[in-house]
């Protein structure tokens, strides 16, 4: 392992660990929920919007699973706060695992984008955002509700 792979290894260690954004909130404007029944893991994430009722303005994630799952979630919290949810819409997933920096398996993507896709469920639910259309395809692999 070269020393770039190292250091984002520390880092999604380091949001695992001490991830950022993890609890629940009351009364938020847009929630869902979600698990990948593939290696168990499960989020919940919940969004409050900003006083112009577009713009996030705190997130925050609830759940339990593999160290990639929780970290990426984890980073998307940081990732999203001040967007608006049509930003996130629009946000696609190289975004995230951009920000996660190592390779991951298929298995292992999964488990990385598990949290960005309940955030978009939720935005979706709440605000009417469109959903990515390449999910009619693998949504029998992701169990949003």
């Amino acid at each position: 392992m070269n020393e770039f792979d190292q250091m984002y290894r520390e880092v999604i260690l380091d949001h695992y660990k001490n991830p950022r954004g993890h609890g629940t909130m009351d009364h938020a404007d847009a929630e869902a929920e979600g698990q990948n029944p593939l290696c168990g893991d499960e989020v919940s994430i919940y969004v409050a919007f900003g006083d112009d009722g577009e713009t996030i303005d705190e997130v925050k994630f609830s759940g339990r699973g593999c160290a990639i799952s929780q970290a990426a979630t984890s980073m998307l919290t940081d990732l999203v706060k001040g967007r608006t949810a049509q930003e996130v819409a629009s946000m696609q997933k190289d975004e995230l695992l951009e920000e996660i920096g190592i390779p991951l398996t298929p298995v292992r993507l999964k488990c990385a984008v598990l949290g960005f896709g309940v955030l978009k469920v939720a935005l979706h639910r709440s605000k009417g955002t469109p959903l990515p259309e390449e999910w009619g395809t693998s949504a029998s692999e992701i169990s949003l509700g």
